[in-house]
């Protein structure tokens, strides 16, 4: 819920700093009085959303079941929701009137938009809230209970890893001390180590085995380790309840003295950890710490080669579990012939995942064993899955864990469809246009997305599909069961899938953010969704996008690549909040003069386009950051040059803000252009050898700024 509060919260920052909105607000008091105090409301807007965000973190949205407060939160998304309109709204007349000097009507329009959310604030202090008891048990794994034991015959696909991690507890070399064991949620890390632990701990003279988690104190795990490596002074429990952080790291390390010790730290989220712990825990080159975790970032603490890095299960071994769970009271444990093809489907779905696949075999143990109700379960997976108590409660640990920006980064990812690549540059510029992430001191916007898209990567939210050639994430993918997880927040969230008119006309109008992969009509029908901001349309048709199109004043991002359309509608123009436009390998051969009237827009890609020409007002863009236009000049790509630049109007160096521009046909006057343009980092052109430009100043002037220039 705090994520579409952030949302607003950082639109008003924007707004309360913005020069051009405080300049005009000034201009105009002498002919507008009720604008005087037109910030003041902002500001106070600012303190009421900060004061119910406040509330809603304190209680937490994980384990909430009270209706009353589920609806009192959705109030306060409705609110956050409709400030962020009015204050894009806001912004960009505040630019038009500037650039214009005129007075509008809209202005008095602002301030009856903000006056209706404050209206729309009517809220008090929130009664009593209830946890729900059985996601709280998962919460408090770290109260002393110890993990069900697991017996080896149950252990799947495991067997390296439990080798190897065996072999390293009694490995001499210097760097073996700390051992990690990594992976998502789900994927058996803590089974793992808990079947070596209960084989090996009566080798070693003292063994504690102690749950982290989120939420911890040192003095509680010190307090908790004491007591399991056997302190038996007398008034031990009094003693250990006066000590603190120091007395209690002395007292360990007293009783541990020369002993060799084996210690686990399960569940843990973050490297403070083991920092403040370690100085009491070393007390022997023989002694061994193994830590589980779901985020990389804390693995790296062992030495990469004691670094255990738990991956999905393959195929055999996958069936092979689903199979022992499902038919455990058989004596061959073998699935029927007749039910093979549908539980291969079914352990498909899974992806590999232990703890799905045990969820999902747990349940069919129980049912007839028929061919129409494993089909019936396997076309309700997704559903049974997002619904699982235990699957749910683990998987949604690791969301909770993320802070606002990570999570509204993290469910924009479900908005593409099962197993889709998605790429890494086309995301950053995605979370910019969304104003998911903010400039922050000398980051660029793009560096903190990239920032964010490392950091959900070490917490195994999302997984490396490619690399480049430098090593950096290429293209990344969402695992499946992670990804019902995300859809089942983001509905909460106004985000919405659908592939036909259908279920569009059944969906909620306030929808923020629309999936239609693989649309399935070409007829044109009047859909109103006066919210949207986001259309993620990989194959929208013509008719489909005019009618999404039409009534969408407030869209932010245009996503159509691999569409079948031919055009875009003029009206595009009309969309004063767009920042992305992506109409990659799609069929269009120009787009409309109208395009010039986007004051916002960050991103244009029109990569492997039939454009030929860029429109002679796209100068007038002073935001653009970013723009991509090549074409094929051979479709078959057989030829080594398959791809070619496309035309650029004069005076672009005018677009101040250009960080990338690629791929534009080279030209004497375009050299003169890049002298100006400051903020550009990466150029592609093409035509070279016709422009005579190699040996030109502005190619001296990239060099000296870092970046230099691609000629094909």
């Amino acid at each position: 819920m705090a994520e579409a509060v952030l949302l607003a919260l950082g639109k008003i920052g924007k707004v309360l700093t913005d020069e051009v909105a405080k300049a005009l607000v000034a201009k105009v008091l002498a002919k507008v009085g009720n604008l005087i105090d037109l910030n003041d409301k902002i500001g106070q807007i600012e303190v009421q959303l900060k004061a119910m965000n406040n509330i809603i973190r304190e209680i937490g949205t994980m384990y909430l079941t009270n209706e009353f407060m589920k609806g009192w939160i959705g109030e306060v998304r409705k609110l956050a929701y409709r400030v962020e309109d009015v204050l894009d709204k806001y912004s960009y007349h505040s630019l038009q009137m500037a650039e214009e000097g005129q007075i509008t009507e809209e202005v008095v329009k602002i301030e009856k938009d903000i006056k209706q959310v404050i209206e729309l604030k009517g809220w008090s202090q929130p009664p009593q809230y209830v946890h729900d008891p059985l996601s709280e048990v998962e919460r408090q794994r770290s109260q002393d209970r110890f993990p069900e034991l697991v017996k080896d015959e149950d252990l799947i696909g495991i067997e390296d890893n439990r080798r190897m991690l065996t072999e390293w507890l009694y490995s001499d070399e210097m760097d073996g001390r700390v051992i990690t064991v990594s992976g998502m949620g789900g994927l058996g890390k803590t089974t793992l180590t808990t079947n070596v632990y209960e084989r090996e701990k009566a080798n070693f003279q003292a063994h504690a085995w102690v749950v982290v988690s989120q939420t911890y104190t040192v003095e509680a795990l010190l307090r908790k380790l004491l007591r399991k490596v056997g302190y038996t002074e007398q008034q031990a429990s009094s003693n250990i309840d006066r000590m603190d952080v120091y007395d209690l790291k002395e007292e360990i390390k007293r009783t541990l003295q020369d002993r060799k010790c084996l210690f686990v730290l399960d569940d843990v989220w973050n490297q403070d950890v083991y920092y403040q712990l370690r100085d009491a825990l070393q007390n022997s080159r023989e002694s061994r710490i193994i830590i589980t975790t779901r985020n990389n970032h804390v693995a790296a603490v062992a030495h990469s080669s004691r670094r255990i890095d738990l991956k999905p299960l393959g195929d055999n071994d996958a069936f092979e579990l689903f199979c022992r769970r499902v038919f455990y009271s058989k004596k061959d444990q073998q699935c029927p012939d007749y039910l093979l093809e549908t539980a291969k489907s079914i352990v498909h779905r899974c992806r590999g995942l232990p703890l799905a696949i045990l969820s999902i075999g747990g349940l069919l143990s129980s049912r007839p064993q028929t061919q129409y109700d494993w089909e019936q379960l396997y076309n309700q997976l997704p559903t049974e899955l997002s619904n699982n108590d235990h699957v749910k409660a683990v998987l949604n640990l690791s969301y909770h864990d993320l802070s606002g920006d990570l999570r509204n980064c993290f469910l924009y990812c479900s908005l593409f469809s099962e197993d889709y690549p998605m790429s890494r540059e086309t995301l950053v510029r995605l979370w910019v246009a969304e104003g998911f992430v903010l400039r922050k001191g000398n980051s660029t916007p793009e560096e903190v997305a990239e920032e964010n898209l490392r950091k959900l990567i070490h917490r195994n939210m999302l997984e490396v599909m490619d690399r480049d050639e430098l090593g950096r994430v290429s293209t990344c993918t969402m695992h499946d069961i992670v990804r019902e997880l995300a859809l089942c927040i983001a509905r909460e969230e106004r985000f919405v899938s659908t592939s036909d008119y259908g279920t569009m006309q059944q969906m909620d109008m306030d929808a923020r953010r629309l999936s239609s992969c693989g649309w399935k009509e070409n007829t044109a029908r009047k859909i109103e969704l006066p919210r949207l901001r986001t259309l993620v349309s990989l194959g929208a048709t013509p008719a489909m996008l005019s009618s999404v199109l039409s009534k969408s004043s407030y869209l932010t991002v245009l996503e159509l690549q691999d569409s079948e359309i031919t055009e875009v509608p003029a009206l595009i123009g009309t969309l004063f909040n767009l920042r992305y436009i992506g109409l990659r390998r799609t069929k269009v051969r120009s787009l409309p003069s109208s395009v010039e009237k986007l004051s916002n827009l960050q991103t244009l890609d029109i990569k492997q386009t039939k454009i030929e020409k860029l429109p002679s007002g796209i100068v007038k863009l002073k935001n653009l950051r970013h723009l991509f236009a090549d074409r094929f000049a051979d479709e078959k790509q057989t030829e080594f040059r398959y791809f070619i630049g496309v035309q650029a109007p004069k005076e672009l160096s005018s677009i101040e803000e250009l960080q990338t521009l690629e791929t534009i046909q080279a030209s004497k006057d375009l050299a003169e252009q890049l002298k100006t343009m400051m903020q550009l980092r990466t150029l592609f052109l093409s035509s070279a050898e016709d422009a005579c430009i190699k040996g030109h100043a502005s190619c001296q002037r990239a060099e000296d700024h870092g970046w230099r220039p691609s000629m094909h």
